[in-house]
Parts: C-alpha cells; sequence; structure tokens
C-alpha cells in the first residue's frame, strides 16, 4: 500500500508492506530505492523481505520531482538501450538529491516508520539500492542509537573524495553493517572499496565488505539488462542474516 508522509519540502509517497502472515508486533525497516525509484520490482522486493517478520518503508525520495507514478520508467529496461534511456532522466534526479536535501527528509522516513501500524517498539534496519546505499548509511550515523542494521547493495559513492562523502561519518554509527559491491563498478571501484573498509575498521564496527565476482551494477533489479540472479540472491540472504541477528537477537 502507498501513504503519504510529510517531509521537509512536501508530501512524498512511501510503499509500505507487511508480512503476508503472522501476529505483530514486528521490527520496522526502511529500504531506500535505486535511481529508477518505486515500481513493482521495488514492491516484489520489500514484499519479500517482509515476509521474513518485518514492516517494511519504501518511500519516494524523489518527491520533489513528481509521484511514483509520473517518475516510474515508460521503458522496457531488461535491454542495455532500455535502461540508458530511463537513465537519463533517473540518474539526473540522483545529482540533485543532495545531502542537504537527503538529511531532513532523512527525519520524516525515522519518524514515520515508527508510527505505523504493527511496528515494533525499538532498533530498525535500513538498506539501499544504488545511490539509495548512501541514504542507508546516512540514516545510520544519524541515527545511531536507532539504527542498528545497515545494507548496501550496488551501491555508489559511498567512499569518495567529496567532503560529505557517507564513510566519512561512520564513526558516529553503532549498526552492523553488510555491502555486496558490484563487480568493477566505476561508481564504487577497488580504491573506494578499500577506503570504505578501512573507515568501517578504523570506526570499530562489525562489518562484511565484499565484492559479488561477476556482478554488474544493478545486480538486484530484475527489471532491467544488469540483473545477475545468483548475486540477487546472494545479497537476499546477507541481508535477512543481518536483520534477523540485529533486530530479532
Amino acid at each position: 500500500m502507498l501513504i503519504e508522509i510529510p517531509a521537509a519540502d512536501g508530501v512524498a509517497e512511501a510503499l509500505v508492506t507487511r508480512p503476508s502472515t503472522g501476529a505483530g508486533p514486528f521490527p520496522g525497516v526502511i529500504l531506500y530505492m535505486d535511481a529508477f525509484g518505486l515500481r513493482p520490482r521495488i514492491e516484489e522486493m520489500a514484499q519479500r523481505i517482509a515476509d521474513w517478520g518485518y514492516v517494511v518503508l519504501a518511500p519516494n525520495v524523489f518527491y520533489r520531482e513528481g509521484t511514483a507514478a509520473q517518475l516510474a520508467p515508460n521503458v522496457d529496461m531488461t535491454t542495455p538501450d532500455g535502461r540508458a534511456a530511463a537513465g537519463k532522466a533517473a540518474f539526473a534526479r540522483v545529482g540533485r538529491l543532495t545531502t542537504d536535501k537527503a538529511l531532513p527528509d532523512i527525519d520524516a522516513w525515522v519518524a514515520a516508520l515508527g508510527t505505523l501500524d504493527g511496528v515494533a517498539p525499538g532498533p530498525i534496519g535500513t538498506f539501499g539500492y544504488c545511490m539509495g546505499a548512501r541514504l542507508a548509511v546516512r540514516t545510520a550515523t544519524a541515527y545511531p542509537d536507532v539504527v542498528a542494521a545497515c545494507g548496501g547493495f550496488h551501491g555508489g559513492g559511498l567512499a569518495s573524495d567529496a567532503p560529505d562523502s557517507p564513510h566519512l561519518e561512520l564513526g558516529k554509527a553503532r549498526a552492523r553493517f553488510v555491502f555486496g559491491h558490484a563487480d568493477h563498478d566505476k561508481s564504487m571501484d577497488s580504491d573506494a572499496v578499500a577506503r570504505l573498509g578501512e573507515a568501517l575498521a578504523a570506526a570499530g564496527l562489525e562489518a562484511s565488505n565484499e565484492v559479488y565476482p561477476g556482478a554488474p551494477h544493478g545486480y538486484t533489479m530484475a527489471d532491467t539488462s544488469m540483473f545477475h540472479a545468483e548475486a540477487s540472491e546472494r545479497h537476499f540472504a546477507e541481508l535477512r542474516t543481518l536483520l534477523d541477528g540485529t533486530l530479532k537477537a
């Protein structure tokens, strides 16, 4: 179901999924979408994760640019040409979602998760895909006493030379982290992966920081030409271990 959340610069839609069976309350988690936005693939993923025993909130982080329906890809992204065409608009939106806009929005997402029916009091988890991985890390560093689990998958720009690179704030976090990087990813190359690992270690955080061999950027997204089934299933397994080990322990 879609709900509306009062965010920093307007009203944002958010997808909410709950377990298909079982009685709550359940731990709450925030799923940060990739650049292509809220769409059926994100809903499929959110429901699969919800059925592990979680309430999942997936906000439309691009609400300033339009509704989820307005921003949804209107081409077949399972072909390289189709994905490239969809990316022309999507990747530009990523650049416009600057840190100064993202941080007050994160306040809204965390607050909204706590008000949802069936969400258990206590720590939450957060995870994201592509640029959503950066938002997940920023959530964990902004709310160290709330976020116990943080995952990032085929993320880009997690440990860059930018003065607001997410890895620079890891000293504030207390969560357990799991990162599954795409192989030979220009947006997160081997130097950046190493830099991220060094920052996690320096912060004394429990973390996994792995490159998935042969997996391209976007490997979880079955509606695009970058889908890699083996890597996608590995990500689901590692994410479930992370969430269950921190939020259900």
